[in-house]
């Protein structure tokens, strides 16, 4: 198993650890000044009153799977398993009374095959309205033939699944029923760190288990669409899919992850804010499904050095590195090399906030793409498809070889071939031999094939030795690099240097 990993709790396999505190003593240092507290801590929080309020809303969530009828839970046959018995333990399995043979006028028949329902996982989940609406962990319930969602009261319902979206890791379920004990939503924006939450799940299957804790982060950046809530709250198998409540007693997030170099709980989990889980929800409901925006780029966050070189103020917005082909970013001319700076005057930050931003235009929708390209901002306007309804093809590296053309900074380039400039999807650029000195250390290799320096375009070998002719040997050229698929902006320096 990896290491420094977020994963999703039902898929951690964790040692159960008691621990109690007996005291704490906080050392001041001589001479230091205190800050005075506006509200003097008097004693921990007592949680009793938001279980009794919200603990009968939340839900025990068990998943079932149909596998075919004498299959074992690694999928060998009765047959099968007669053999392995027989050959590492010498012994044959027990076996039931022999099946009837079939008639040599039947035996061409093939039989239906049988099933049978073997349980899966469990997981947690809230009720959020009173008719019957369950929000949960699209891993709880991916893959399951039946869910079947159980309510402190002991009452079960087998539920049926709304949607699910595993961008965000969000579930809606539907029970019949009415008048159902359901949870307080809250609004995760105004969270802070330090305050206390409670989680309500049901860890190794033992149904509204409270563990709690405190905010440890509003936002943390551990995927595409949401940034988290870190917690340090205890969340282990089960958990998932369970309410985090603060001290109000509104539902302020989900439990989804837990980061771990053991594969177990260590201190540190994420919730899904609740905000946008909402969001979510609202989709899933109306449409089964989360209608995003798209535009057919691949990006990374711009690095200093880069920026610097680009004569950008600062290392902020998306660096794109990939324009997929006929997507709406290619068809509105944005390029490999620019950085995309705001949509439709949302500052973009980091490269993330560039699919939170895109995700949540609707498609057909116009969206304003300001970018910086050769040393200017530039405004695009795109007209943004659906997600996922366009796929680029792999590109392919050539391996052809033309008179190469050498410099200071250890690089051996040449033109591309016609053929070469098919398969790169480049109608210019030179394409590097081989790599030596400074273009070695900076991770160049040969094949990649080199379109811009600095910020002049370079269609081919000519245009290359000239622009590289005017670069001060003495400092890094910044170069914008495809390799396969992505390019990137790559620092050279000398190779004396």
């Amino acid at each position: 198993m990896r290491v420094n990993k977020l994963f999703p709790i039902e898929k951690i396999a964790s040692t159960l650890v008691l621990s109690a505190c007996v005291g704490l003593v906080v050392p001041t240092a001589i001479n230091a000044n205190p800050v005075a507290l506006a509200t003097p801590v008097v004693g921990l929080p007592d949680f009793t009153e938001l279980v009794e309020k919200s603990g009968p809303a939340v839900v025990n969530i068990r998943t079932t799977e149909k596998v075919p009828t004498g299959q074992n839970a690694n999928g060998l046959d009765d047959d099968q398993m007669q053999e392995f018995f027989r050959r590492f333990f010498g012994v044959p399995v027990p076996t039931p009374a022999p099946k009837a043979q079939p008639t040599p006028k039947n035996r061409k028949q093939t039989p239906q095959a049988q099933e049978e329902e073997v349980p899966r996982g469990v997981g947690s989940g809230f009720i959020i309205s009173q008719d019957g609406f369950v929000l949960t962990n699209a891993h709880v319930v991916e893959g399951a033939s039946e869910v079947y969602v159980k309510l402190t009261d002991k009452r079960e319902f087998k539920a049926k699944v709304i949607g699910a979206d595993r961008r965000t890791d969000v579930a809606v379920l539907k029970i019949d029923g009415s008048k159902l004990p359901r949870v307080t939503i809250g609004d995760s924006d105004k969270i802070k760190a330090g305050e206390w939450v409670i989680a309500i799940g049901s860890p190794f299957d033992l149904d509204n288990t409270v563990t709690a804790g405190i905010i440890s982060a509003k936002a943390r950046d551990t995927g595409d669409y949401l940034p988290l809530i870190q917690t340090d709250v205890a969340v282990n198998p089960g958990n998932s899919g369970g309410p985090l409540i603060n001290m109000r007693g509104e539902v302020i997030g989900v439990n989804s992850q837990i980061y771990s170099r053991s594969g177990g709980y260590m201190g540190i989990s994420f919730a899904i804010p609740i905000d946008e889980a909402m969001r979510v929800v609202e989709q899933l409901k109306s449409a089964g499904k989360v209608v995003r925006g798209y535009l057919g780029v691949e990006r990374i966050d711009v690095p200093k050095e880069v920026a610097e070189g680009l004569g950008l103020a600062k290392a902020q917005g998306a660096l794109i590195q990939r324009v997929m082909p006929g997507s709406p970013a290619e068809k509105a001319g944005v390029e490999v090399g620019d950085v995309i700076q705001k949509v439709n005057g949302t500052v973009i930050e980091k490269a993330v906030d560039l699919n939170r931003v895109v995700g949540d235009i609707k498609p057909g929708g116009k969206a304003t793409v300001t970018v910086w390209r050769k040393g200017g901002a530039k405004d695009i306007v795109i007209t943004v498809a659906e997600a996922d309804a366009e796929k680029a093809p792999a590109a392919k590296t050539s391996k052809q070889k033309a008179e190469p053309a050498a410099n200071v900074f250890g690089l051996t380039v040449a033109d591309l071939s016609d053929a070469q400039k098919r398969e790169s999807q480049f109608s210019g650029g030179v394409i590097l031999e081989s790599v030596d000195g400074g273009a070695a250390r900076a991770g160049l290799q040969a094949g990649d094939i080199i379109t811009r320096v600095n910020n002049s375009d370079v269609k081919d070998l000519k245009e290359f030795t000239a622009v590289m002719a005017k670069v001060d040997a003495k400092k890094a050229v910044l170069l914008l690099v495809k390799r396969g698929e992505v390019s990137k902006f790559v620092a050279v320096r000398p190779t004396a240097q």
